[in-house]
C-alpha cells in the first residue's frame, strides 16, 4: 500500500473520530462550538495524527486504539494554529486557504476556541482504555504543549523577531515550536503498544526529532519558493515579519542540504525496524518533498 493511500485512509479515519469528539455546533455556546469545528475540520494533511497511526502500525496496534491519541494530537495542533494566527502573534489572515478563525469569527472567539480545543485534547485522552498507558500519554502531550514545548517555542519565536539567532538557537526554537508535537505524535503511537521497548522508543523519538526539524526547514523553504494558493497562507509572511529562518541563515542551498541530512539521519534511526516501518520511512521523504 502506498503512502498516498495510507494517508488518505488515516485522514478519513481521524476526521471521523474528530467528528465524534468535537461538540456539535447546535449545543450552547453555539458560536464557540462552531469556531472549534471550523478550526479542526477545515482540511489539512493531518500529518501528526497520521504519524500516530503509522507508528502504531509497526507494533500491530489496532487502529481503534489509536483514534483517541490521534484525535488529541490534532486538537492540540489546531489550537496552536488558532493562537499562532492571532493579531498578537503572527497576525495571519489565511490558514489552509480559508480565513483564519479570528477573521471568520472574531478575536475573542478565536482565543476561547483555542483554549477549549487544548482542554478537549486532554479530556479525549482520559477516555482511553485503562489498558493503555494513558497517564504517560497525557504527560507526553502536556510537555509538548507547554512552556517546554510549543508555547515555549512560540515565545522564543516572538522574542526573536528582528534579532539575530545562530543556527543552534534557531534549532532550539523549532525543537520546541514545531518538533515537540511531532515527537509526541510518534511517542503516543508507540505507547499504545503493549510492553514497548525503551531502546526502540528512543530510536523512534530520534526519528521524530529529525523529521520535525526537517519539516520546519522545508516550511521555511516553501515560504520563499511556493505561492499563497499552494501554501494556504500568505507567501513570504516570514520575511515580512522579519523572522529568522533557515534559508536566511544558511541560504536556500544550505537549508535544503540540512533538511536532506536530517532525513537521512531519521532513516538511520529506523535501521532496527522491519518493513512495517516502511510507511514511516516514506513519510520522512514526504516531509521534504511534499510529494508522493
Amino acid at each position: 500500500m502506498s503512502l498516498q493511500i495510507l494517508m488518505k485512509t488515516y485522514q478519513e479515519r481521524v476526521d471521523t473520530a474528530l467528528e465524534t469528539c468535537l461538540p456539535v455546533s447546535t449545543i450552547q455556546p453555539t458560536r464557540l462550538h462552531e469556531a472549534m469545528r471550523y478550526a479542526v475540520l477545515n482540511g489539512g494533511k493531518r500529518v501528526r495524527p497520521i504519524l500516530v497511526y503509522l507508528t502504531g502500525h509497526i507494533f500491530d496496534v489496532d487502529p481503534k486504539l489509536l483514534d483517541i491519541p490521534a484525535s488529541a494530537i490534532e486538537c492540540v495542533h489546531a489550537f496552536s494554529l488558532v493562537h499562532d494566527d492571532l493579531p498578537a502573534m503572527d497576525d495571519d489572515d489565511l490558514r489552509r486557504g480559508t480565513p483564519t478563525v479570528h477573521k471568520a469569527f472574531d478575536e475573542a472567539t478565536a482565543i476561547l476556541a483555542g483554549d477549549a480545543l487544548q482542554t478537549l485534547a486532554f479530556y479525549i485522552l482520559t477516555q482511553q482504555a485503562v489498558t493503555i498507558k494513558r497517564l504517560e500519554m497525557i504527560e507526553i502531550l502536556t510537555m509538548a504543549t507547554g512552556s517546554r514545548g510549543m508555547a515555549g517555542g512560540q515565545s522564543i519565536d516572538m522574542q526573536s523577531m528582528g534579532q539575530k539567532l545562530n543556527i543552534a538557537e534557531l534549532e532550539n526554537m523549532h525543537i520546541h515550536k514545531t518538533g515537540a508535537l511531532i515527537r509526541a505524535s510518534v511517542t503516543l503511537g508507540a505507547l499504545a503498544a503493549p510492553n514497548i521497548d525503551d531502546v526502540l522508543l528512543k530510536k523512534l523519538d530520534h526519528y521524530a526529532k529529525c523529521i520535525g526539524l526537517a519539516f520546519q526547514i522545508q516550511d521555511d523553504i516553501l515560504d520563499i519558493e511556493s505561492n499563497t494558493e499552494t501554501l494556504g497562507k500568505l507567501q513570504g509572511s516570514d520575511i515580512a515579519q522579519d523572522k529568522v529562518t533557515y534559508p536566511a541563515l544558511l541560504g536556500l542551498h544550505g537549508a535544503k542540504e540540512m533538511a536532506n541530512s536530517l532525513i537521512e539521519d531519521a532513516l538511520k534511526s529506523l535501521n532496527n525496524f522491519n518493513e512495517k516501518a516502511d510507511p514511516l520511512r516514506w513519510m520522512a521523504r514526504y516531509i521534504i518533498t511534499r510529494q508522493f
